[in-house]
């Protein structure tokens, strides 16, 4: 897997589904101007991070004794859009939650999705990533 930085290209909407400029959006998020209210809003900022390959933000919002050392974006993946299917809690005044999601990519060419249920708690008063099971 190649270790990949931040794209200089930054979209004009926000990978993450929500009709907003990626600016207003996840990117505010991004350049930690703002945190996630949610669950649902981090798994969205996180799968932004991905399609904009920030490796940073994904190690920051990401549980400690579950984080990675680095994020191995492969190449010639493309993620292009995200289908929230539901959510377990991850509210404002939750400390866990799920987010069951479709993320939908391309890799070569050639079109993929990941089925996952994501699983956020509360670390320093934000919610972050601990792990997921795929679905299949």
């Amino acid at each position: 897997m190649a270790k990949h930085r931040k794209s200089d290209r930054v979209p004009e909407q926000c990978p993450c589904g929500l009709p907003a400029k990626y600016q207003d959006c996840c990117g505010r998020l991004h350049r930690g101007e703002a945190r996630a209210a949610t669950a649902e809003l981090l798994m969205r900022s996180r799968f932004s991070a991905f399609a904009v390959g920030d490796e940073d933000y994904l190690l920051h919002s990401w549980a400690p004794e579950t984080r990675p050392d680095e994020v191995a974006f492969e190449p010639g993946v493309r993620w292009e859009r995200l289908e929230i299917l539901g959510a377990t809690g991850g509210g404002p005044f939750h400390t866990e939650g799920t987010v069951e999601f479709r993320a939908h990519y391309r890799a070569h060419g050639q079109p993929g999705q990941l089925h996952e249920n994501s699983h956020f708690r509360r670390h320093d008063g934000a919610w972050v990533y601990l792990d997921g099971d795929i679905r299949a």
